[in-house]
């Protein structure tokens, strides 16, 4: 009878060590490691010992396994030899069936179940104690791990335990995505997030103010004109040019020229304007948002003219034209309010032609591709293959673009409509996709 109650309470001992083994794989493998981090960072013992446990991932899960098979294993010794002396050799099927219901149920699916739901909880309680396990098991695992390499080594299969530039930053959006919450504010942080891993992404020539919308100084006016055309410009740097608009030979400050009015007694017809300017920093539409970023703070300017490759001058970029890419629009007194996009009552939206695509899907939470356009008109002449007439109907990507206003080849206004989901059918990119000129 003795002899008996050992065999039983050893068999339910080892499935509680089965249980903590199972959960302990669950747990260790769910955990946030963000969360981790920031705790073992604030000075959390068991966060930390959980980041040390995962950062050799291999060495934990062979103890983890190892335990769990040797404890199962021996359970299920022990409950055969029980069932066998009741029952005798058929005891081997009922030993089998009880214990796969104990340890599917109590062992598996119960610890699993509950570790999944609370991982955190579960990998800070039970770290301390794994870490023991994985110490002792250590050798053994260690062992085993190594007769396995060996032996897909010799079937031709590596081991590549490193993650690329590539694998790393799709995981990172991965998370992002994940962000979630009623919260407007949870939304916001999610679209900054992603907007800064698509800084190394994204042209400066998809986001710089073209040189048509561009306020440019002509440094032979006279100063007192020059002052005037400054005071009218909502902008505080200018580009400074003499002839023509592509020779640009300054930046003109709005501060520099005024405090050099204010200096000058004799009145303004002295004023030597391009004196007044710094040297124009130019930089090639090709140029990354990220390289920019580093270049504006590695000189410390805020403003630099952006060339094709052919060395015209296409427009000009900022400090905040690349902050406004991760925080959304930047607006203060002195910007206008209107921002080239209206809704429209019918649920569609009037856009300025110039607006960019990604500003769009920003705002309005679109996926309109940004790969062969930068702007809402680019991307209709990009599908057309074409110059579209006013009044002319296409339909692409999930949306309905119909031409509003054109002035010579430049599309200004667009009306833009997202389509039904069940009127979408079989659309193809370049001008396939089904157009027209309404009556």
């Amino acid at each position: 009878m003795v002899e008996l109650s050992i065999i039983l309470a050893s068999i339910v001992v080892l499935l509680l060590f089965s249980a903590f083994f199972s959960g302990s794989e669950t747990a260790m493998t769910a955990v946030s490691q963000p969360r981790m981090a920031e705790l073992a960072r604030q000075g959390d013992s068991r966060a930390g010992a959980v980041t040390r446990l995962r950062d050799r991932k291999e060495r934990l899960i062979g103890a983890i396994l190892l335990g769990n098979n040797l404890v199962n294993i021996l359970a299920s010794a022990l409950a055969t030899s029980l069932f066998i002396g009741w029952f005798g050799s058929s005891g081997v099927v009922y030993s089998t069936l009880a214990m796969t219901a104990l340890v599917l149920i109590f062992a598996e699916v119960m610890p699993k179940a509950y570790a999944i739901h609370h991982a955190d909880r579960v990998a800070l309680n039970i770290a301390p104690v794994l870490r023991i396990f994985v110490i002792v098991l250590a050798p053994v695992a260690h062992a085993v791990q190594a007769f396995v390499e060996g032996v897909l080594r010799a079937f031709g299969i590596q081991f590549d335990t490193s993650l690329d530039d590539v694998t790393t930053e799709d995981e990172l959006r991965g998370v992002i995505r994940m962000h979630k919450g009623p919260e407007p504010e949870v939304a916001q942080e999610r679209v900054m997030l992603a907007s800064i891993l698509d800084l190394d992404d994204v042209e400066v020539g998809e986001i710089m103010t073209h040189r048509s919308n561009t306020t440019m100084i002509d440094a032979s006016r006279p100063p007192a004109a020059i002052v005037g055309d400054v005071l009218a410009s909502p902008y505080t740097r200018l580009p400074l040019y003499k002839g023509n608009e592509d020779n640009i030979v300054g930046v003109l400050h709005a501060k520099e020229l005024f405090r050099a009015v204010n200096a000058a007694k004799d009145g303004l017809e002295d004023l030597d304007v391009a004196r007044l300017a710094t040297a124009p920093w130019f930089i090639p539409e090709s140029t990354d948002l990220l390289d920019q970023l580093r270049e504006f703070r590695r000189r410390r300017e805020h403003f630099a003219l952006v060339v094709d490759e052919y060395g015209t001058v296409q427009g000009v970029v900022t400090l905040e034209d690349i902050l406004e890419e991760i925080v959304g629009e930047i607006s203060d007194e002195h910007d206008e309010i209107v921002r080239g996009v209206r809704p429209l009552d019918d649920g569609g939206y009037l856009v300025n032609g110039d607006v960019t695509i990604r500003d769009l899907n920003r705002e309005l939470g679109w996926e309109l591709p940004d790969d062969g356009a930068a702007t809402i008109a680019g991307l209709v002449m990009h599908e057309a293959r074409r110059i579209p007439e006013v009044r002319q109907v296409f339909a692409f990507h999930g949306f309905r673009f119909e031409i509003v206003r054109r002035k010579g080849h430049q599309v200004t206004a667009l009306r833009v409509e997202p389509l039904p989901e069940d009127s979408i059918v079989g659309e193809t990119p370049h001008g396939d996709a089904p157009l027209g000129v309404k009556d």
